[in-house]
C-alpha cells in the first residue's frame, strides 16, 4: 500500500490564493475553522492590493502560511503556522474534499512540525480543535501531541521540541524507512548544518535527528554515505550522483551537495529504497539501484 504522501510549498501565488478562496467557500472546509472568515477576507484583500503573481509575502505576516500537496503535484489543503515568542500554533485545513479520509491530515501535521521545531526553532507547538472535531483530535494524538487543557468550546492539544526530537529518534511518527549514518559524518554534517542555509537544511537536519548511527567499519557497502557514488532512478532518468560537501559540489559533473534537495533526499538509504521528494518543485520518485562506492566500504576512512 502507498504511504500517503504531502509536501509543503511556501511559496504562495496568485493561482494559490484563489484555490484557497475557492475552497473556503466550502462550509464543510471552514466548519471548524474558527478563523476561516478572516482568512477568507484576508485572501480577498491581498489579491485586490497587488497584481504580483507571488504573494509570499503576504501570507506570512505574522507566521508561515505552507500550501500541501500531494504525491501527484496537486494542492489540497494549507499549513498555517503562527509563531507568539517560543510557542507556535498550527492551523491546518484539507481543502479539497475528494481527499478527505486518505491520512493526509497526519502527513500535514508532521511536515508542520518539522517546519516550526527545526525551521522556526519554536519550542512549543500548540493545536486548539474544536471538541466535535473527533478526525482532528485523533490525527494529532496518533502523531505524539497530548491533550493540555480543555473547555466546552476549546480543546488544546500540545507537542513540545524536546518530545518531538525523542519521537524522532525512536522512530515513533517517522514512517520512512531506517536511515544509516556513520559517527564521523554525522558530527561533521551537525556542524554544516549550524552554518548552511537553504530549503533543504531542514529536510538535512531531519534526517540526521532521526538516522540510525554506526561506526564507521559497521556501516552496510550498499548505504548512501557521505562521497559516495550512487545510481539512481530519478523519475524515469537513471543518473550517476556523487553526495558530497558543498564546497565539492558540482551539479555539472554529477556531484550534489548533501544541502541541496538531492542530496538531502539520499543520506543514509540504501539499495533498494524508494523516496518521494518535492525537488525543483515538483515531486519526484528516487531510488536508490546500486551504490557504486563508499568510502568506508573501500577503506578510505579519511574521506
Amino acid at each position: 500500500m502507498t504511504r500517503p504522501f504531502i509536501s509543503l510549498c511556501p511559496e504562495i501565488t496568485r493561482a494559490h490564493a484563489l484555490k484557497l478562496m475557492d475552497w473556503l467557500e466550502d462550509e464543510r472546509v471552514t466548519y471548524y475553522l474558527s478563523d476561516s472568515r478572516d482568512v477568507s477576507r484576508s485572501i480577498e484583500q491581498a489579491i485586490d492590493r497587488t497584481q504580483l503573481p507571488i504573494l509570499t509575502h503576504l501570507f506570512n505576516q505574522g507566521g508561515r502560511f505552507f500550501m500541501a500537496y500531494d504525491r501527484h503535484d496537486e494542492p489540497v489543503g494549507f499549513v498555517r503556522l503562527v509563531k507568539s515568542g517560543s510557542s507556535c500554533e498550527i492551523v491546518l485545513a484539507i481543502g479539497d474534499s475528494d481527499k478527505w479520509g486518505r491520512k493526509l491530515g497526519a502527513r500535514m501535521i508532521r511536515e508542520g512540525m518539522k517546519q516550526a521545531f527545526l525551521d522556526m526553532r519554536a519550542e512549543t507547538l500548540v493545536a486548539k480543535i474544536h471538541p466535535d472535531n473527533v478526525r482532528s483530535q485523533k490525527a494529532f494524538l496518533r502523531s505524539g501531541f497530548v491533550l493540555e487543557r480543555e473547555t466546552p468550546t476549546l480543546k488544546s492539544f500540545v507537542m513540545t521540541a524536546g518530545r518531538y526530537l525523542q519521537f524522532l529518534r525512536e522512530g515513533s511518527i517517522s514512517d520512512r524507512s531506517d536511515i544509516y549514518i556513520t559517527e564521523i559524518d554525522k558530527a561533521r554534517l551537525e556542524s554544516l548544518v549550524v552554518l548552511e542555509q537553504g530549503p533543504a537544511l531542514v529536510e538535512l537536519e531531519h534526517e540526521l535527528e532521526r538516522a540510525v548511527v554506526v561506526q564507521p567499519q559497521q556501516v552496510a557497502s550498499t548505504v548512501v554515505t557521505m562521497n559516495s557514488r550512487t545510481l539512481l532512478q530519478l523519475d524515469d532518468e537513471e543518473i550517476e550522483v556523487a553526495l558530497v560537501y558543498p564546497e565539492d559540489a558540482d551539479s555539472s559533473a554529477g556531484k550534489h551537495s548533501v544541502c541541496s534537495e538531492i542530496g538531502a533526499a539520499i543520506l543514509g538509504y540504501q539499495e533498494g529504497d524508494a523516496i518521494d521528494r518535492r525537488i525543483s518543485d515538483r515531486t519526484r520518485r528516487i531510488e536508490i539501484r546500486k551504490v557504486l562506492y563508499q568510502p568506508e566500504a573501500a577503506g578510505d576512512f579519511h574521506l
